[in-house]
């Protein structure tokens, strides 16, 4: 068993590294564990909303937030890399974190693991990611004005997407699998009034097409796929299938947030999402904290996500020092 820590923080996205630079200018004795640098932003080729910084590649933004943390690292802050935290136990004022290889002991938890975009599941879709095929409107969105654009998804987050690309593209469709939106009814109104937004609603997207870039996608009707018929293949029959001319897909699917460890110590929602104070970012477990998109926030950014760690510091820094 290792000495007792302050705090142990868990990622090493934006959320996970604003935490560990904090906490180590306060002092705090800190374990930063985290199994990669820079989160799920690390695949992007150009992140144009970190702000302070014009253009940055997800590898790009990796390395300054790992320069970052490693330059407060010793007395207050150890870093443990390449490790996956397998599971939180305890109670307030002493929890043991177990990896894989070890246990840590800590009077505070800060989860900051965020979580992964759903693929979409459709022919070239994998060849044409970052491509013309993105999982971020408002990190890509700009680089596509003047084009037209597919939002793949029904729920508030495609709907969301749609609306900023309504800003600069001419053409957006937005592909839903049902005849019924998971989104809020006021939002889905106020885009269908927007003659530049297409809703084609059961579409179940079959292929991605392009040359060196997506131009392109095949989608049928999802009655279809209730008779047994293979979407992914050409067993649906041409006459089933319908084309669209677009530059970009944007797909708002889903994200599977990375909280299997902590779901028998933090309550989660029905998805998974870590639930919190957002005025504090606690969670419903005295003693844990979360910051970041593995949270229940309504909104999941880069910037956003180093925010709220930040706020979940100076209420952890409160809790340790002063009470």
């Amino acid at each position: 068993m290792q000495n007792k820590y302050e705090l142990i923080i868990i990622g090493g996205g934006p959320a996970g590294c604003a935490a560990a630079v904090y906490a180590a200018r306060k002092q705090l004795k800190t374990l930063l564990i985290l199994n990669e640098w820079g989160g799920q932003s690390i695949v992007s080729d150009d992140i144009q909303n970190w702000i302070g910084t014009n253009h940055i590649s997800g590898s790009d933004l990796a390395k300054n937030l790992k320069s970052h943390v490693t330059e407060y690292s010793g007395n207050f802050l150890e870093i443990v890399e390449g490790e996956l935290v397998e599971s939180i136990n305890g109670i307030y004022g002493n929890f043991v974190i177990k990896t894989k290889n070890k246990e840590y002991n800590t009077s505070a938890v800060l989860i900051s693991t965020g979580s992964s975009r759903r693929k979409l599941e459709a022919i070239g879709a994998d060849t044409f990611e970052h491509k013309g095929v993105t999982y971020c409107a408002s990190c890509d969105g700009p680089t596509y004005s003047g084009a037209a654009v597919a939002v793949i998804g029904g729920g508030n987050a495609a709907f969301e997407s749609a609306a900023q690309l309504l800003a600069y593209c001419p053409t957006v469709y937005i592909l839903n699998r049902t005849d019924s939106y998971r989104a809020d009814e006021i939002t889905v109104n106020k885009l269908k009034s927007n003659p530049n937004l297409k809703i084609i609603n059961n579409a179940i997207v079959k292929e991605i097409h392009g040359d060196n870039f997506v131009n392109g996608l095949t989608y049928i009707d999802s009655m279809y796929a209730t008779l047994n018929v293979d979407s992914n293949s050409n067993e649906a029959g041409e006459a089933f299938d319908k084309k669209i001319d677009v530059e970009g897909v944007f797909v708002e699917i889903g994200q599977i947030p990375a909280t299997g460890f902590a779901k028998d110590i933090c309550e989660l929602d029905k998805i998974g999402k870590i639930k919190i104070d957002p005025r504090t970012q606690q969670t419903m477990t005295k003693g844990i904290w979360a910051a970041g998109d593995c949270t229940d926030i309504l909104y999941h950014q880069n910037n956003i996500a180093a925010g709220d760690a930040v706020r979940a510091l100076e209420d952890i820094y409160v809790h340790l020092k002063t009470k």
